[in-house]
């Protein structure tokens, strides 16, 4: 009889989602602002990274992996909920800052856009299957972060020593830890100017959308060395994992949060703006040393965590697991991408890939592409407004320049990698044209992209009087020394402590009641409720 009970009990935990025998601990690796074009394990043969290509060999190296959006805060909504930015309100750059940002006029304020209340920080429900969560070096969600979403976090006040937070766990927790590597932003590209260079600019191969001068040359070797740089960071974390025994049995992501830090890279939707690295190492190095031609995006990463985690996907993520329990049976046919208010610069534009095609839809060709206040610093950017200023760019270089731009653009990918040729009125490809153009109305449709909108008029539909909206307060029950929370909304997150602490658990269902303790409602783009205190 005995037997017959734990024959049922082990057959039950191995069906059971919170079953704890697929619990990997997962670290993610992020660095900002790179593309596939400047690493070796992409072909790139400028720089050696050792690390990087160590964890290559572990891993799987994802060939055709997109941010959907090519600038950071939009992207990382996206990475964060597994929901495109354009269907949540978070397609315009820096909607939500906790520091003064750029914007276009008086009328546009910071703002959390508030989208539907299934919508989460895919961390709560990490949370909720006991995960320990960590974020090291930012997180810029381009909404204000619910409490509740990590056990322990910090931002811009990160110390520059990198830490393994994974440390602050209970004993033998799975946890889920990010470390952001700064050092190669585009800000960097000229905050490293005096910097030791870790190549000669004389030997790197220039871009053909870039003129072969001195200054272009000196920003490309800057990135480079500042990859050097990453590949230093990042081998420290990896000692530090393998110093603790805990590399073999980890799951870990690398990847860049949007394309390069130059000018038509960053904040543009050809490939070099939104194609990213990835590499994934599974646990014991699983498929170690493969490649993976499948489409990846960003909307994908959350579900993909989850699914590592044991943990089922909620319905309402657009993205597909890619991995774990809950893999997609379908791989994705298409990458959708946009991009619309970078800072001060209001502009609103589609893409889509298929099939090694590209199609590009502007929405407002009158609007050039090069007003970014913020790119200006950078060298290159300035010694290119003048090569155009005085006609010196050539045919290639000048076609970003243009002024307007091309209402449509469609690439061949392969044939074209740096999308020179624009075969839109090429009636040769007239059928693809229209099944391209046919796929992003579809998806426009489909997603409710609320890039439609002005953005002054989405403001006015989230907030009221120019306020976020404030979730009502929560109900309690009480049943002897069990407490019961309610919300009006059963979407709603729910989040307490013991009074006197600081972190905030993810409730679930009945607590408890041994202490004192505090309670409230959270969700993205709302005020959080009044908070509730329980007494014993």
């Amino acid at each position: 009889m005995k037997k017959i009970i734990l024959l049922v009990l082990t057959l039950f935990l191995l069906g059971n989602d919170n079953s704890v025998d697929v619990r990997p601990n997962i670290i993610w690796l992020v660095a900002e602002d790179q593309s596939v074009n400047f690493f070796p394990m992409y072909g790139d043969g400028t720089i050696d990274l050792p690390n990087l290509s160590s964890l290559r060999k572990d891993g799987i190296l994802y060939e055709n992996a997109y941010s959907p959006v090519p600038v950071c805060a939009p992207a990382r909504s996206s990475i964060i909920t597994g929901m495109y930015p354009t269907s949540i309100g978070t397609h315009n750059m820096r909607t939500y800052a906790e520091f003064p940002q750029p914007k276009p006029s008086k009328d546009v304020i910071n703002y959390s856009p508030v989208p539907n209340s299934n919508v989460k920080m895919f961390t709560e429900y990490l949370r909720k299957h006991s995960y320990y969560t960590s974020n090291y070096g930012k997180e810029d969600y381009n909404f204000k972060k619910t409490d509740g979403s990590w056990d322990y976090s910090c931002s811009l006040d990160c110390s520059r020593k990198l830490e393994p937070l994974w440390r602050k766990r209970k004993k033998d927790q799975p946890f889920f830890a990010v470390f952001n590597f700064g050092i190669t932003h585009e800000s960097q590209v000229w905050s490293q100017g005096d910097s030791e260079l870790f190549v000669n600019p004389d030997e790197i191969n220039v871009p053909p959308i870039f003129p072969d001068t001195a200054e272009v040359r000196k920003d490309l070797a800057i990135n480079y060395s500042n990859l050097v740089r990453l590949d230093k960071q990042i081998g420290d974390i990896i000692d530090l994992l393998k110093k603790d025994n805990l590399y073999n049995n980890s799951v870990i992501f690398f990847y860049a949060d949007h394309g390069g830090p130059f000018p038509r890279f960053k904040r543009a939707l050809y490939d070099t703006g939104i194609k990213v690295p990835l590499i994934i190492k599974l646990p014991k190095n699983l498929d170690h040393n493969s490649s993976n031609s499948s489409l990846v995006s960003f909307i994908d990463y959350a579900p993909t965590v989850l699914s590592l985690a044991g943990i089922k996907p909620p319905k309402h993520m657009q993205g597909k697991a890619f991995h774990g329990k809950y893999k997609s049976k379908e791989k994705s046919k298409y990458i959708f991408s946009s991009s619309d208010r970078f800072d001060e610069h209001v502009d609103r534009s589609r893409a889509v890939i298929h099939g090694g095609y590209k199609y590009i839809k502007h929405f407002h060709p009158e609007i050039a592409r090069t007003n970014n206040a913020y790119r200006d610093n950078m060298p290159m950017m300035k010694n290119m407004k003048k090569l155009w200023a005085d006609g010196k760019l050539g045919k290639d270089q000048a076609q970003w320049f243009k002024n307007p731009k091309p209402s449509e653009e469609m690439y061949i990918l392969d044939e074209d990698p740096y999308e020179l040729n624009n075969i839109v009125n090429n009636p040769k490809y007239a059928n693809k044209l229209k099944f391209m153009q046919e796929s992003l109305n579809e998806w426009i449709i489909k997603t409710n992209d609320l890039g439609k909108f002005n953005e002054v008029d989405l403001i006015n539909k989230f907030l009221v009087d120019g306020i976020q909206p404030q979730l009502s307060a929560l109900t309690v029950e009480r049943k002897d020394n069990l407490v019961l929370l309610k919300h009006d909304d059963n979407e709603i997150t729910i989040v307490w402590r013991k009074i006197g602490e600081y972190n905030w658990e993810i409730y679930s269902s009945g607590l408890i009641l041994l202490g004192n303790i505090e309670a409230k409602a959270v969700q993205i783009g709302y005020e959080d409720s009044e908070i509730t205190k329980i007494l014993f």
